[in-house]
């Protein structure tokens, strides 16, 4: 019983391991080609690690090309979009968790039927809507855009998290005399900051790595995300693979250390409701 158990645990660490290293593996090759020299790129074939290495693709991104510009408007568009979903969603889902009233139940329905349609389905509207306005080619058009597409699901999100704390907790907190609001701030949103920690996540990820509604709505390099700027390393007739991969390695510095911030709440508000008691 002893050996069947040591092996049973082998078996499932290697299967974790096999597992990690298959998802790891396109970062791993990422890095790779980012610090291979452009001489060597074709001529070496595939090997796990190039012969020499170079930062040469990492000067040309930061120093000659439009990058950096690309960063700054992907970390202006996804910060301001991730907290204003946050806000936005916090008092949503709160009063979803805590009020009955008359239209929940249509609220609810259309904020579901607003995760059913295909995005492509929707840039045409959404751009006549933003022409006129002088929307299409600015990032305050972008965060507009993708804080009406994730309020409904961050609310739903920040809902259960509303639900798994004990209305208890304010009725004692009002009973001494606070109000509602006061309440929520004071004692139900600190115990929901694993839930916040959770959906500035989700927001933040889903903003950066957007590309539909930033390419069709954007024109111009003055005004572009990065994931739009990845395109510019793509010509006519060839791709600079080093380029992009190394641009690729920039773009996750900022999302890395983001929720290397928030991970102890991000593990908390993952994990919540997944065991009782």
């Amino acid at each position: 019983m002893t050996g069947n158990r040591i092996l049973s645990l082998l078996a499932h660490r290697l299967a974790i391991l096999a597992y990690v290293a298959f998802a790891l593996f396109p970062l791993y090759w990422l890095l790779k080609v980012s610090v291979t020299p452009n001489n060597l790129l074709y001529s070496e074939g595939i090997r796990m690690w190039p012969s020499q290495t170079s930062f040469e693709h990492f000067e040309f991104v930061l120093k000659h090309s439009d990058f950096p510009v690309f960063f700054k408007n992907s970390l202006i568009v996804s910060g301001s979009t991730a907290v204003i979903v946050t806000v936005l969603a916090s008092l949503a889902g709160y009063a979803m968790s805590r009020f009955s009233f008359r239209g929940k139940y249509w609220i609810v329905t259309l904020m579901l039927l607003t995760q059913m349609f295909p995005l492509v389905m929707l840039v045409a509207p959404i751009f006549k809507i933003l022409s006129p306005m002088g929307l299409t080619n600015s990032l305050t058009g972008l965060v507009i855009v993708y804080a009406a597409f994730n309020v409904p699901f961050a609310t739903f999100l920040m809902q259960s998290f509303f639900d798994g704390i004990p209305k208890d907790l304010e009725e004692a907190a009002m009973i001494d005399g606070a109000t509602q609001f006061v309440a929520f701030r004071q004692i139900i949103l600190p115990l929901t900051l694993p839930g916040i920690a959770a959906t500035l996540g989700f927001v933040f990820t889903a903003a950066w790595s957007e590309l539909l509604f930033s390419l069709m709505l954007i024109s111009g390099n003055d005004a572009a995300t990065f994931p739009v700027g990845l395109l510019s390393f793509v010509s006519k007739f060839s791709v600079d693979f080093g380029q992009m991969m190394a641009a690729g390695v920039l773009a996750l510095i900022p999302a890395c250390l983001f929720f290397l911030l928030i991970q102890r709440y991000l593990v908390q508000g993952l994990t919540a409701g997944a065991v009782k008691g």
